[in-house]
């Protein structure tokens, strides 16, 4: 006898069916076609509905989710930024200005964006026609690294021209790969160069005359500072023209912005009169939050104009490039942070261009 709380129930009218799909490998009876079936709203999500909460989940997108275009661009984009950023052909595609421009990257807070901005934009520039010198005046030696140059103890580095007065043609290298772009690498030595130079004539003046002594002739050139306010920051001041600040899309970066540009009056003040603060480059945009665009506004309602249209987002392909020993130019031109850092070297090249009419 079959107890009663296994007894399938008995089905009762409406409820065809039901008995059936009690009995396990039963086949349900087919609705029937008099019967409405209800539409379901996607915006609604009925409990226990899987269908439903996926369709919900399909159809929300939030604002700061990037869409697969932006995020993941065809192949064939990508293809096309490759060429175009690499620019096989050697053509001169960015115009060169008419005397040579020297600028030097700085900001004394780390981790903003120095040397990989340094980088990037001398390789951008050379690989569009442009004679371009690197000169690696951060101890650290990142600059050297990331366009491969070698800066081990005893190469002959930027330390030897400060210091020892010698030629900085007889310093710089050329980078492989690239034929127009030359590096002055710098290694540990260069650390006790703040202290050495303490005692020497005319010390915030080395780098100026090392500069002027060169006697090739050069589009750009490209100084990369060290994280700090010394001696070395002041020499590479001095021997510039203009001065380029990148800046950090997080609320830390402002904080000793301040600090930087009194320093920047000093020197132009005292001696280097045509120092100008002409470039700000705004690196490490999140575009996930409110935070990157409300330090962007701040920046540009402050600098104006002197703030680059082109914007340098958080990039992984960025940070992966310097252990290759490449720019993301050449080890992924076709990423956004390789289109972004063209975009920039291109405005940079234009600015100057105007600004010589």
């Amino acid at each position: 006898m079959i107890p009663d709380h296994q007894s399938p129930a008995p089905a009762g009218p409406g409820d065809e069916g039901v008995g059936q799909d009690a009995i396990p490998g039963a086949i349900p009876a087919p609705p029937d076609p008099a019967t409405p079936v209800p539409e379901i709203d996607p915006r609604i999500t009925p409990a226990g509905e899987y269908g439903a909460t996926e369709a919900v989940e399909t159809a929300y997108v939030s604002r700061e989710t990037p869409t697969r275009e932006e995020d993941d661009p065809p192949l064939a984009m990508e293809a096309m930024r490759a060429v175009q950023i690499l620019n096989p052909s050697g053509e001169v595609t960015m115009p060169r200005p008419e005397r040579t421009r020297v600028m030097c990257v700085a900001n004394q807070k780390g981790g903003v964006g120095k040397t990989t901005t340094t980088v990037n934009l001398a390789v951008a520039l050379a690989l569009h026609g442009n004679r371009v010198l690197v000169i690696d005046l951060d101890p650290q030696g990142n600059a050297s690294t990331g366009l491969n140059v070698p800066h081990h103890t005893g190469v002959p580095d930027v330390y030897d021209c400060l210091i020892d007065s010698v030629p900085l043609a007889e310093v710089a290298q050329g980078v492989e790969g690239i034929p127009n772009l030359w590096c002055v690498p710098a290694t540990i030595d260069l650390a006790g160069a703040e202290i050495e130079l303490v005692s020497v004539v005319a010390r915030e003046s080395r780098l100026v005359r090392a500069i002027a002594a060169y006697p090739g002739h050069f589009d750009y050139v490209f100084i990369d500072c060290p994280p700090s306010l010394g001696l070395l920051t002041v020499n590479a001041l001095v021997a510039a023209q203009e001065v380029l600040i990148p800046i950090q899309c997080e609320y830390y970066a402002l904080e000793g912005l301040n600090q930087l540009i009194n320093n920047i009056n000093l020197v132009r003040q005292h001696l280097n009169p045509t120092l100008d603060v002409s470039t700000i480059l705004l690196t490490m945009y999140d575009r996930r939050t409110r935070l990157a665009d409300a330090v962007e506004q701040d920046v540009r309602n402050h600098f104006g104009d002197k703030v680059l249209q082109a914007v340098i987002p958080r990039n992984v392909r960025v940070s992966e490039a310097p252990s290759y020993g490449q720019s993301v130019m050449t080890y992924d031109p076709g990423s956004r942070g390789a289109t972004s850092y063209f975009e920039a070297a291109q405005e940079i090249a234009e600015r100057g261009v105007k600004e010589n009419r």
